[in-house]
């Protein structure tokens, strides 16, 4: 017999991890500009059509299939999810099952929209939507599903087994390879035109705290789910994501005051989501005021990426995936090394504050690594066939870029009435 408990716990925080990605639109839409709105909510909404089926027909098999001793990928055994409801049907309790194995299917899916969403926010206003869907499709297979699978396909597993780094709910996973991701893809598009010249302003800041808001509610069974039980582990991990969001939230705050005179609504929703995303690779290790330490640290590390570090070099990230998921990522899968209870640490190495080892500090940083290596030069791959296949192109013309993708690409406004110049 399932445990009722955990199978409703891990379905509840499945549809949580799902309410996500619709989330993520309206938090960029809000960010975007008047004329870009619709393109960017598109991207993220077409994710959940084009992740959808391509997890469906191969992205599992290759994240979480094979008999789990290859270190880099699954395997090819379950393509089209052949033999996976025979496979429930003849589960018992005696295979250590305490829910129903399909759930586990759709929860890492609503895991590979969510990357592959924030993915788009560093290309919002100039790429090509034909060349977003195309690439976002084949790095779902590419890049997301190995890279799972390299992290938390199991003790033969290259990244989360060989190395023994710990990521509890997608430091490495989601937020890295998302944040990287979004750079590399910036940068060869290029920015946008009157970049460094013009302030680009969010057109609807209500749009961004309304998405920060459904962020934080998902974030709950994103944290809390992957303990994969409603248990102790799990309370910790939804504990620990209101004490990180938390202090993110009020450190933005603090550091926005100094930086400007004046806290903004913005400031503050991505100060939350900062927190969020450096306690997801820590969420079921930590103790709550570590939690705490890490969300206070976060908002002026990834403040500084957004409003320095990118001035500094040029990159046009156009809605901070880098700035805040990548940086944000690297930081807790560091801390992570630094915090880590040894009694809840999945490789036996504690951290670096109550051993006194380095061990698995030195496990999260090479981990960061060598995932930092597989998806530069992944991305770089994939971005040179997608541009092959497009002509040569990825990026709008510049009368579509200035008209606005919303009218330009999909035929339609989010402001029908409006008929002024767009900030």
């Amino acid at each position: 017999m399932y445990d009722s408990g955990s199978t409703a716990f891990m379905m509840v925080s499945t549809m949580l991890v799902l309410f996500m990605t619709p989330g993520l639109a309206f938090f960029y839409g809000g960010l975007s500009r008047r004329k870009n709105v619709i393109n960017t909510m598109l991207m993220s909404f077409a994710v959940i059509g084009i992740v959808g089926l391509t997890w469906v027909v191969a992205g599992w098999s290759i994240a979480y299939g094979g008999d789990g001793t290859d270190p880099v990928i699954g395997g090819f055994d379950q393509f089209g999810l052949s033999g996976v409801v025979a496979g429930m049907l003849s589960e018992s309790a005696g295979d250590g099952a305490v829910y129903p194995s399909l759930v586990d299917i759709t929860f890492q899916m609503a895991f590979a929209l969510i990357t592959c969403a924030i993915v788009t926010g560093s290309v919002a206003g100039r790429m090509r939507f034909g060349a977003v869907a195309t690439f976002i499709a084949v790095w779902s297979l590419v890049v997301y599903a190995p890279l799972a699978h390299m992290v938390w396909g199991g003790e033969g597993s290259l990244i989360g087994g060989i190395i023994g780094a710990l990521d509890f709910a997608g430091g490495d996973v989601v937020h890295i390879s998302s944040g990287v991701t979004g750079l590399v893809l910036c940068l060869a598009l290029g920015a946008r035109k009157g970049f460094g010249l013009k302030t680009y302003r969010p057109h609807n800041v209500p749009f961004v705290a309304l998405g920060a808001g459904l962020l934080w509610f998902g974030w709950f069974g994103f944290n809390g789910g992957s303990a994969f039980a409603a248990d102790g582990v799990a309370a910790l991990a939804i504990l620990n994501t209101v004490a990180s969001s938390a202090a993110g939230l009020a450190s933005w705050m603090v550091v926005e005051r100094v930086a400007t005179g004046k806290p903004t609504l913005v400031g503050a929703c991505t100060g939350l989501v900062a927190g969020l995303v450096v306690v997801t690779p820590a969420a079921g290790f930590v103790e709550p005021w570590a939690a705490v330490v890490m969300g206070l640290i976060v908002s002026p590390v990834c403040y500084l990426a957004i409003a320095r570090l990118k001035t500094r070099f040029g990159y046009d990230d156009a809605l901070d995936a880098f700035g805040c998921h990548g940086i944000g990522g690297i930081l807790g899968g560091v801390l992570t090394g630094v915090f880590c209870l040894p009694e809840l640490s999945w490789t036996g190495h504690g951290g670096l504050i109550y051993t006194g080892d380095a061990t698995l500090l030195a496990s999260q940083v090479l981990g960061i690594a060598v995932t930092l290596l597989i998806v530069l030069v992944l991305d770089a791959v994939l971005i040179a066939a997608v541009r092959a296949a497009f002509g040569g192109r990825l990026r709008v013309t510049d009368a579509e870029e200035a008209l606005g993708l919303d009218v330009a690409t999909h035929g339609e406004s989010a402001y029908p009435a409006y008929t002024g110049l767009d900030a």
